[in-house]
């Protein structure tokens, strides 16, 4: 069974259309906020393409509009299912814009399940966009995914995952975190939740990212500066790895 959905999302930006379009039409731009790694071919009928650990994708673009309107579509699968992403910027005086982002497609399957994450993710990673174009304007981001293990359920991976970050597992946005990976201290703010599948920390040089769901827990952190990514995936795959067997509170 599939189903035709659109989704409308708008976000209030403390940038420039300029920065915002920098941002998400370009793959250094998108890198720094949402998933993957990304690279964009420039011009309408070009070509977008993502890819992450077990996943590697590419769309169409249908609009090309620099600093206004910036659209792509993926091809659909087999079994009818795509997604189509639009974006339209406006821009507020001084350094200020709004941001529209359309999300429409066909989902197939358990598509309810797939439309309400959607609903409820959408609207976490346009926070991220926000953090980003706030706190790391001209930075370039280095994205780091990497999969922990299977847990029995969401809670079980939220729990661990917030006692290793120093976090209480009924955290709030503005906590403060402290813990180390790799050796290094960490010391953020907690800027974006969603119990029990997203958590968002925010350093002076990084934006953290804990995404899950059905027991299955992910980075999609940001790093800023001069990181070398392999180096960044082994540190926070022993981290992830630490916290969800249990031992993961070196804070």
């Amino acid at each position: 069974m599939s189903h035709e959905f659109e989704l409308i999302h708008d976000v209030e930006l403390e940038a420039t259309p300029d920065q915002v379009w920098e941002a998400i039409a370009t793959g250094p731009g998108i890198d720094s906020w949402f998933m993957g790694r990304n690279e964009i071919e420039p011009r309408e009928g070009g070509a977008t393409h993502m890819t992450m650990p077990g996943f590697s994708g590419g769309s169409t673009i249908t609009a090309w509009e620099p600093g206004r309107r910036f659209a792509h579509r993926a091809e659909p699968a087999e079994d009818g299912s795509f997604m189509a992403f639009e974006y339209l910027i406006e821009g507020r005086g001084g350094s200020a814009a709004t941001l529209r982002m359309v999300h429409s497609g066909v989902l197939a399957g358990d598509w309810e399940a797939q439309y309400d994450a959607l609903r409820k993710g959408n609207p976490l990673y346009l926070r991220s966009l926000a953090q980003y174009l706030k706190h790391f304007p001209g930075r370039t981001g280095v994205p780091v995914t990497v999969f922990g293990s299977p847990q029995p359920d969401q809670d079980t991976a939220w729990t661990a995952v917030t006692r290793a970050a120093g976090l209480s597992k009924d955290v709030r946005e503005g906590d403060e975190a402290h813990f180390t990976a790799g050796g290094e201290r960490i010391d953020g703010v907690v800027d974006t939740v969603l119990a029990p599948t997203f958590l968002g920390v925010r350093t002076e040089d990084a934006l953290l990212r804990f995404v899950g769901g059905g027991g299955m827990i992910l980075t999609g952190h940001h790093l800023f500066g001069d990181v070398d990514a392999e180096t960044a995936e082994r540190v926070w795959g022993e981290w992830l790895a630490a916290a969800l067997a249990g031992d993961g509170a070196d804070r």
